[in-house]
């Protein structure tokens, strides 16, 4: 599993609110297939800080779902922690390009 995924799922993992959407009627990891529309419609009513953490977990499947970073001033400590994780899945440095 590549890291866009690996990121997007840890987001979906760690978050309360993203777990029950982990099944096959919104994405299909093994397809590559996200069901974006789907799971913005499922947010429909959500916290700020629960939307955030399905739009970043969509950015860091694919930078063509925009976001806005500041929006990360609504989460909670654990969701930060967990943002902060992602990100770092995501862009994690690669010290073998650089050797």
């Amino acid at each position: 599993m590549d890291r866009y995924w690996r990121s997007f799922l840890h987001i979906f993992q760690n978050t309360p609110r993203l777990q029950p959407l982990l099944t096959t009627r919104y994405m299909d990891p093994k397809q590559g297939i996200v069901h974006i529309t789907k799971l913005r419609a499922a947010s429909k009513g959500w916290s700020q800080s629960e939307k955030f953490m399905l739009a970043l977990a969509l950015h860091l499947y694919n930078e063509s779902n925009k976001m806005n970073l500041s929006d990360m001033d609504y989460l909670d400590h654990h969701h930060k922690q967990v943002a902060f994780e992602a990100l770092h899945i995501r862009y994690e440095y690669r010290r073998a390009f650089h050797d």
